[in-house]
């Protein structure tokens, strides 16, 4: 069998080139630079209408962890509703406990949503504290898939437990490799493990078009990935600001 190579894309731009150079299914996502969240319902339509290859939709409500509460699986359970009006052909998500376990209520939650589209489990899955019993856990839920670098930095260094998951698996689970999966690195990587699926971002960097650039003004800022923290709306913050600028607008008034 051939390798089915799996691009992972954020634009509709990027759907078509990777279909065009010869991948086989899609992962869409938004928000990369956070490892991927949950792309726009225009976007998973926008994408869906330009191919002619499965896209799966990942459905990620945030950056950081993956341990969820009742309101952030609630939106998902509706992301996934949005992903399957949108013809989306599989989703790509997941959940965990504190204990670094699989969230077994809250994935399987997910999977049900997600019926009868196929479901994957995203790399949550290389910060389980488990690899073997977390691969056992999903494919007793009924997952499908689950994309890992072995719980190693890159699939290159994850490949003998990517061997050794593609052997637990067996036909019950696909193990498709991910992380750091590159043209110097995919044959040593299929060889080593055994897989027969790989995932890449598969990107370069470009320059944008405009030709009048705002200098000193940024809209981002940077950025440092942290698998365990990020950004949450701070409400004193805007409740000093809104008292700051309540009593600015009295000073002149």
């Amino acid at each position: 069998m051939p390798i089915l190579v799996e691009a992972c894309v954020d634009s509709v731009q990027g759907a078509i080139a990777a279909e065009r150079a010869g991948a086989r299914r899609l992962e869409l996502c938004a928000n990369l630079v956070e490892g991927g969240t949950t792309p726009s319902a225009g976007m998973m339509s926008a994408v869906h209408r330009c191919v002619g290859i499965p896209v799966f939709a990942i459905v990620r409500p945030r950056g950081g962890d993956f341990l969820y509460d009742a309101a952030d699986i609630e939106v998902m359970l509706r992301d996934i509703e949005f992903a399957k009006s949108c013809a989306v052909h599989g989703v790509v998500s997941g959940a965990l406990n504190p204990d670094g376990s699989i969230d077994e209520d809250g994935t399987s939650a997910l999977l049900e949503a997600a019926h009868p589209l196929p479901f994957t489990f995203h790399r949550a899955f290389d910060v389980t504290r488990d690899l073997d019993e977390s691969l056992d856990t999903l494919q007793a839920l009924g997952v499908q898939r689950v994309l890992t670098s072995g719980g190693a930095a890159s699939a290159l260094e994850g490949a003998a437990m990517l061997a050794r998951l593609v052997r637990r698996g067996g036909e019950r689970i696909v193990v498709m490799a991910g992380g750091g999966v590159r043209r110097d690195t995919v044959a040593e990587v299929v060889q080593a493990s055994r897989v027969r699926e790989v995932h890449l971002r598969g990107a370069h960097r470009v320059e944008g078009r405009m030709a009048y650039r705002a200098i000193g003004v940024r809209i981002g800022r940077p950025f440092v990935p942290d698998e365990y923290a990020w950004d949450v709306t701070d409400a004193e913050e805007i409740a000093a600001v809104v008292r700051a600028a309540t009593a600015a607008v009295h000073a002149t008034a």
